[in-house]
């Protein structure tokens, strides 16, 4: 395979790893306190994926986006009854990812400043 088929192969695998940014109470206190941001991700990424997708998405052509390092959760589904029946929300795999001081991402304008 060459290079350039492997290389877009790469960047559509790294196009779908992160699922959605996390916004609760929690990840505020968190992104404030350490300069980190919670993703949700993909089941079978691995942290160097993680790290090229935050690059690769948020990067812009005046501003490069550096992840200092990346923690991952796998958080398990909680059960639910439905009726009589027992039922199981899907697990789950979250990030935190820590950027490099100086540098944020900014979610409601889509880019990094």
């Amino acid at each position: 395979m060459s290079t350039a088929a492997a290389s877009t192969r790469n960047t559509e695998r790294l196009m779908k790893v992160l699922l959605a940014p996390v916004i609760s109470e929690k990840s505020t206190f968190v992104g404030e306190k350490n300069n980190q941001y919670l993703f949700r991700v993909m089941s079978d990424a691995t942290k160097p994926e993680i790290k090229a997708a935050v690059e690769l998405m948020f990067s812009t052509k005046d501003k490069k986006v550096e992840v200092l390092s990346v923690q991952v959760a796998n958080v398990k589904g909680k059960e639910k009854r439905f009726g009589r029946f027992m039922g199981r929300r899907n697990h789950w795999k979250k990030a935190y990812v820590s950027l490099k001081p100086g540098q944020e991402i900014n979610f409601a304008a889509g880019e990094a400043t």
